[in-house]
């Protein structure tokens, strides 16, 4: 993936896959966004001991380095189909901006490249937990989870999902499930996109 460039303020970032330098920032960033009670959201049970989705764990830059910014997607298991099959997404987590740093844009531009780019990897959904306010710009709503649920508690109106191919969340019900890839022992102070 090449990096994309945008402007804040006239000051560029840059959005480029997320590397092992990110991985000590990234925590950080994290931390002082989310706080320390974010490993305790049911969207974590669906990434603890996982690597992101191949290609979709993205990061940015301001033009002296620091991270700015962060958004990984994770494949997941979106219930079954009316014929008992899986049906293979995506899940959006965390997206986060340095709170330094917030109204200026980041998150949106890495929402719009973590979708174009699911998308061209033929993704047929994203689903997410966050406030529809925020995300219903990038066309994420609450009508295609109605049989789904997460794996823990959730306030169920910030529930939601994007189909990125039409019909691809009908008639998907039952509880969200990882399906991505393990990470390999000694991986997890890593927590890397291969």
């Amino acid at each position: 993936m090449n990096a994309t460039v945008s402007q804040i303020d006239n000051q560029p970032f840059v959005i480029h896959a997320e590397a092992a330098l990110d991985v000590a920032a990234r925590e950080a960033l994290l931390d002082r966004a989310m706080g320390e009670g974010r490993h305790r959201k049911s969207s974590e049970k669906l990434r603890r001991g996982r690597i992101p989705a191949a290609g979709l764990a993205f990061a940015a830059r301001g033009p002296d380095g620091t991270l700015l910014g962060t958004v990984r997607l994770w494949d997941i298991r979106a219930g079954r189909d009316g014929s008992g099959a899986h049906v293979p997404a995506l899940l959006l987590g965390p997206l986060a901006v340095d709170p330094s740093a917030e109204g200026l844009g980041i998150g949106s531009a890495l929402m719009r490249q973590a979708i174009s780019e699911a998308a061209r990897l033929g993704a047929g959904a994203i689903l997410l937990v966050g406030d529809l306010e925020y995300y219903a710009r990038f066309g994420f709503s609450g009508d295609k989870v109605a049989a789904l649920a997460m794996p823990g508690p959730v306030e169920r109106r910030r529930f939601l999902a994007l189909e990125l191919k039409p019909g691809h969340l009908d008639g998907a019900r039952g509880i969200l499930t990882p399906s991505g890839r393990r990470m390999a022992s000694g991986q997890e102070a890593l927590r890397l996109s291969a």
